[in-house]
């Protein structure tokens, strides 16, 4: 008998799941322009004219060409500034827990019209990076948490986040995919399955598996 499909998961509102974009974040644009504008309103300046008198300076600074001349000291500084290092923009940005949830998040589960972030099936405090130097391996752990404890498909999840990030990710990064701690009853068989790179480059070569692998990764953003 197969494993019965569970109707009725836990279902998270896709508006609560974690996101970079926040509105409520300091680094949101609206929250610094908004900073912006009360700093430059709070600052004290000398003569202010009156709310009557605004329009008219609007104008006359409209209407006005302001320049600046700086004086030799000051030209004499620019001239010996350094130049930037370009190795600086060489470099790039670190790989953190909130992008290796993004590419995963919205992949779909294979039983439910849902993704695997609303189902919680990946959390983003289940994911860790152990960074390491460009010229070396950095190690992405994903803990998986299964719908159900005796589901059958908990290897194929796997499979389709392992896959999802190898085609997303530089091949600097060593992935490894485990059922989280209590959440299945093969946990130990499912997590030496995810984690055999003979098993998995097996499975990837089957047709069918990568027909429904498709499917699953077909609403990744």
């Amino acid at each position: 008998m197969s494993d019965p499909i569970n109707a009725n998961p836990t279902i998270i509102d896709v508006n609560n799941l974690p996101t970079r974009l926040n509105t409520s974040d300091e680094s949101s644009v609206e929250f610094r322009n908004t900073k912006l504008i009360s700093e430059i309103t709070s600052l004290s300046l000398p003569n202010l004219p009156d709310a009557d008198d605004m329009s008219s300076l609007e104008e006359s600074l409209s209407s006005s060409s302001l320049s600046f001349s700086p004086s030799p000291d000051e030209e004499m500084d620019e001239t010996t500034k350094e130049e930037p290092s370009s190795s600086a923009d060489d470099e790039e940005d670190p790989i953190d827990e909130q992008e290796i949830f993004d590419l995963i998040s919205t992949i779909s589960d294979p039983e439910h019209p849902l993704t695997l972030a609303q189902l919680a099936v990946v959390n983003l405090q289940d994911i860790s990076i152990t960074q390491a130097p460009r010229d070396q391996i950095s190690t992405i752990t994903i803990k998986i948490t299964p719908t159900i404890t005796h589901c059958s498909l908990a290897t194929l999840i796997g499979l389709g986040i392992r896959v999802r990030l190898e085609r997303s990710l530089p091949a600097r990064f060593r992935i490894k995919i485990v059922i989280k701690e209590g959440t299945h009853q093969s946990e130990s068989q499912v997590n030496k399955q995810l984690n055999d790179k003979e098993r998995v480059a097996a499975a990837c070569e089957n047709d069918q598996l990568l027909g429904v692998i498709s499917q699953m990764l077909s609403s990744c953003k």
